[in-house]
């Protein structure tokens, strides 16, 4: 498929505005003059909304005005209009629900990075700026404690990062390198979540594969996640997830194993890490197999109601170029400090700086093994 032109955007604009018009706000009534007229699920359904925009500055002036390894904030020297996220669902909770949710992102940062090939990205790999970063149907089966199902494309539920959105973003206004280039950013197919217990729940998928909404091969990836709570403070999640990846390629499976763990010994202090091993079979060559490993570490203070403070920290280590096509160790240190304006508006900023062990960071003269950057960013989520 092409990527979005000013038609298709008009055109999904023209959609959205319909849509926000007929749609009822989180608890508030429908506004119509004869609401009795209205579907029934209209009343239930609900529209939300996310804006984020950024300045980021590399300072080794790059030639390309490209930041190397990054993932969303790739452009040196530019404001940006990163994400408009519009999420119009009706959720489900009890046995027998049935709801849907469908996300709708425009922007020159996000959408170009996540959309699936065979969806908003064509056959040369070329993505625009319009994605639906997810889209499916749910339904709670009347088993145990209740058996929830969703088809259709969905977000990954490895890692500790997330694609931003109104129900949540992440602690850094940066991506993780363990975020872009050691796990998945959706899939599309089927996944069942049940809750064992209070303390346990786990969840199992079967996809066309890593980023792909049209599969590239006669292959499904299957996957699962384990989540335990052992205490209120603490919380570990192990996920993985296998099958062949490469288009054309039934037989070469990629692996993934994620661990995530998150612990909060203080209202105001959060802890957390992430660990992630991943091989394929045949990435580098006829017979040679890929591996990569990364782990990083995170912490966040709120320092009072409206000020906080956020620290990250990580290696990723791509032994065999498998993921950045460089036989790299490379890894980056940022520090996030973040103002809340008011409940759904604040403004942080990201100073980060990256290394590898090779001199794959440009600047002008050749390449350097470092790459000092900062960021500011606006959020709002309605």
């Amino acid at each position: 498929m092409r990527a979005a032109n000013r038609g298709d955007l008009l055109l999904i604009a023209g959609l959205v505005a319909g849509a926000w018009m007929l749609a009822p706000r989180p608890g508030a009534a429908v506004a119509a003059a004869a609401p009795e007229k209205l579907p029934a699920w209209l009343h239930e359904m609900t529209l939300d909304g996310f804006f984020e925009a950024s300045y980021s500055y590399n300072f080794n002036r790059p030639a390309s005005a490209t930041n190397q390894f990054r993932v969303f904030d790739f452009d040196d020297n530019s404001f940006k209009v990163d994400e408009f996220e519009l999420v119009a669902q009706r959720a489900v909770a009890k046995a027998r629900d049935a709801g849907f949710r469908v996300d709708l992102t425009l922007g020159s940062s996000v959408p170009r990075i996540t959309a699936s090939t065979g969806l908003f990205r064509d056959a040369s790999g070329t993505a625009g700026d319009l994605d639906v970063h997810q889209a499916f149907a749910s339904y709670i089966a009347p088993w145990g404690s209740g058996l929830r199902v969703d088809a259709g494309k969905f977000i990954t539920s490895h890692g500790y990062e997330v694609i931003d959105g109104y129900d949540g973003w992440n602690d850094n206004s940066t991506r993780s390198l363990l975020f872009g280039y050691a796990i998945p950013f959706t899939h599309v197919g089927v996944r069942g979540a049940y809750t064992i217990s209070p303390r346990v729940a786990g969840t199992l998928m079967v996809v066309n594969g890593w980023d792909v909404a049209r599969d590239n091969n006669r292959a499904k990836s299957v996957g699962a996640q384990l989540a335990l709570t052992p205490s209120a403070a603490l919380s570990v999640v192990v996920s993985g997830m296998v099958g062949p990846e490469r288009a054309g390629n039934d037989r070469n499976s990629r692996s993934l194993l994620d661990l995530v763990v998150i612990f909060k010994p203080r209202d105001r202090l959060t802890l957390g890490a992430n660990a992630d091993w991943g091989f394929e079979n045949g990435p580098v060559g006829p017979g040679l197999g890929g591996g990569w490993s990364g782990i990083a570490g995170y912490a966040r203070i709120a320092v009072t109601s409206t000020f906080a403070f956020s620290l990250r920290g990580e290696s990723f280590d791509d032994r065999d170029g498998a993921r950045t096509g460089v036989v790299q160790t490379i890894g980056e240190l940022t520090a996030t400090p973040e103002l809340r304006l008011t409940p759904h508006f604040l403004v942080r900023g990201d100073v980060r700086v990256d290394r590898s062990d090779q001199s794959v960071f440009e600047k002008p003269g050749g390449f350097v093994k470092t790459q000092p950057t900062v960021m500011i960013e606006v959020i709002h989520a309605f």
